[in-house]
């Protein structure tokens, strides 16, 4: 769902500035087998260059405060929130309860420890 800008006034977020957008939008999550996922849109990240500060924002199962989004101008010129502008997007998704090992020796793989561009070559 999309979240929007829960502001009377215009907000404006300076070049290379930060400001925290409330949303006006509280939500309980119904255990702890579940997150809330906060992105940035990507209309207002590409055509503007706004993103979120975090990348993604996650919203634990015992928040109870108002979703508020911390955006970062990350271009040359002011940009300017407006009431009730959607800023980011909010995703529910399902969370995986691992057990965790801590081990000395990893099993191995045909890739191994490979990472950064390494697979497809």
């Amino acid at each position: 769902m999309d979240l929007a800008a829960c502001i009377e006034e215009p907000v404006t977020i300076p070049a290379k500035g930060r400001r925290k957008i409330p949303t006006g939008i509280a939500i309980e999550l119904p255990s702890p087998q579940f997150v809330g996922l906060v992105f940035p849109r990507s209309g207002i990240s590409t055509k503007h260059g706004i993103n979120l500060a975090n990348s993604v924002g996650v919203i634990d199962s015992d928040y109870r405060g108002e979703i508020q989004c911390v955006l970062v101008n990350q271009e040359d010129t002011d940009y300017t929130i407006q009431p009730g502008e959607r800023i980011a997007q909010l995703v529910l998704m399902p969370v995986v309860q691992a057990d965790v090992q801590i081990v000395e020796e990893l099993n191995p793989t045909d890739r191994g420890s490979s990472g950064f561009g390494s697979t497809g070559s």
